[in-house]
């Protein structure tokens, strides 16, 4: 398998305790799936339920054992019918053993790539964990599951444990949950996989990650205090944002039937004299030209490339100032993270001594950063220290961009208390206001906080599956409202559902999408 592909594995529990999770168990596959359509179409998927009455996998076949798994698709490239396995779910009536999910899914992946470590390789595990897991047949569940990490960490695979609480959960068994809790928290704790609690609909569907990035570094090399104290680190960007996936032009010229259609679009430009219509100006002879007033000024590359500001790469310290000198609200862009170059203990060291005296002494330090040879631009930024909680995890600092004199921009507003009466808020208006304000607070007192941004899927990045609903509940609120105005404008606008001949994931046809604009009594 190829380095940029990825090799997913789902382990869904359908046991009795998870019926009513089901349907978002499914949509919450269905938007990852999606997603790999565009992000990278090569991808692998298998499908995994336990908790079933049937038995079909090939270990209990071979080695007896691992009763109520079946492996409803086996490990193979994105196709239509995964859509239809995970449309129709079944609903289980066994208790569902995650552990044993867990050795199928790895016997899958093993199978299928050997003991090669290209490429990436993942098991999402689903489930409450509301059910006891067997005794194995030697030594304990935590030797077991110690067993289990070693062979997860010997070919490249990772574990992701996507749990339901709250809500979700219902009524269980406190000592079996606990024991479950702890068993998975021995997967996490070996570093090869990741637990996430889920208590909502909305954390759930955005507890798995669409992909894996891999993190690169952006610098390797020394963080220059001065002449002759250097300590070597490693940068990277802390987190990135998530981006469209990028679409290609796509031509319905070609035969739809035909497999050799490939639908792509080329572009290519040609470049002809003015003087000359009929002439092809080749690259050699062409230039780039500045507009300077009505003229047009030509710079040649090698113009551009001698007047280029080219500094050389490097990380200096320009000195430090106190915490409180330097404003949140100046930060620009990315924020970035700087650790000592792993399996240097001189380097660990002289960052954390670095780190813990500027704690200690409530400082930050001011640097000059060129990433790379050859960049055109100099950033300059400050650099906080991050203690680190835990023994085998060194400290590090967070990088942060600060602007130029130019880049500043500082407007100032008169204050409300200085308008006159009449235009000044009543009681009624500030409390209406103060409400407002705290309807939006993520964090309110007493509960935990919610839309953690780890488990909140992207609106923006969501497709036509959801923006159907969304039109189907408003049409429902304007029938429950009476909101006729705002219907009929959406009606005068044509806007309507996706059908499947403008998305592909959409389930709705055209005649669908064409009635649904036809007026309802309810709403005449």
């Amino acid at each position: 398998m190829a380095r940029n592909r990825e090799a997913l594995v789902f382990l869904l529990d359908v046991s009795p305790s998870m019926h009513n999770l089901l349907p978002d168990v499914s949509k919450l596959c269905h938007m990852i799936i999606e997603r790999k359509f565009f992000d990278n179409k090569s991808d692998e998927v298998a499908v995994v339920l336990f908790g079933t009455q049937d038995t079909n996998n090939e270990l209990e076949k071979e080695v007896g054992g691992y009763e109520h798994v079946v492996v409803v698709r086996a490990i193979k490239v994105i196709a239509d019918d995964i859509f239809e396995v995970l449309s129709d779910l079944p609903r289980g009536t066994t208790p569902g053993d995650f552990l044993d999910a867990i050795v199928v899914g790895m016997d899958l992946l093993i199978k299928k790539f050997g003991p090669t470590n290209k490429g990436k390789k993942r098991l999402c595990l689903v489930t409450n964990a509301q059910h006891p897991i067997k005794e194995p047949d030697e030594g304990t569940k935590d030797d077991q599951i110690d067993a289990l990490c070693e062979q997860l960490k010997a070919h490249g695979m990772k574990l992701e444990c996507i749990v339901a609480r709250g809500k979700f959960t219902g009524v269980a068994d406190k000592r079996i949950v606990n024991e479950n809790d702890y068993l998975l928290s021995r997967f996490s704790g070996k570093g090869i996989a990741r637990t996430v609690f889920v208590e909502d609909r909305a954390s759930l569907l955005g507890a798995i990650q669409t992909r894996t990035v891999s993190p690169v570094t952006i610098f390797r090399g020394d963080l220059e205090l001065s002449n002759v104290m250097k300590i070597k680190v490693w940068v990277y960007k802390k987190s990135v944002v998530e981006r469209f996936p990028t679409l290609k032009k796509y031509s319905d010229k070609a035969p739809p039937n035909s497999k050799f259609s490939t639908h792509e679009v080329k572009v290519d430009f040609e470049y002809k004299s003015k003087d000359n219509p009929n002439n092809i100006v080749p690259p050699e002879q062409r230039i780039r030209g500045y507009r300077y007033g009505p003229q047009v000024v030509p710079i040649s590359s090698a113009e551009l490339e001698a007047l280029k500001f080219k500094p050389e790469k490097g990380i200096k310290l320009l000195g430090f100032t106190n915490a409180s000198n330097i404003r949140r609200h100046q930060y620009m862009r990315d924020t970035y993270v700087f650790i000592p170059e792993p399996g240097n203990r001189k380097a660990i060291l002289a960052v954390s001594t670095m780190a813990r005296a500027m704690k200690n002494a409530n400082k930050v330090s001011i640097l000059r950063c060129v990433w790379r040879q050859g960049q055109g631009n100099v950033v300059v930024g400050v650099l906080t220290p991050n203690l680190s909680s835990s023994d085998n995890i060194p400290d590090s600092f967070y990088f942060n961009i600060l602007p130029f004199a130019e880049d500043v921009r500082e407007f100032h507003f008169p204050s409300f208390n200085k308008l006159p009466l009449s235009r000044q808020p009543n009681e009624k208006q500030q409390g209406a206001a103060d409400n407002l304000v705290k309807m939006l607070d993520l964090v309110p007192s007493g509960k935990g906080e919610a839309l953690r941004p780890e488990v909140t899927p992207n609106p923006v990045l969501e497709k036509s599956r959801d923006f159907n609903e969304l039109l189907r509940e408003l049409k429902g609120a304007c029938k429950e409202e009476c909101l006729k105005p705002f219907w009929e404008h959406v009606m005068s606008e044509g806007i309507t559902l996706i059908s499947k001949k403008e998305s592909f994931d959409s389930d709705v046809s055209e005649e669908d999408a064409k009635d649904f604009l036809v007026k309802d009594e309810m709403l005449q």
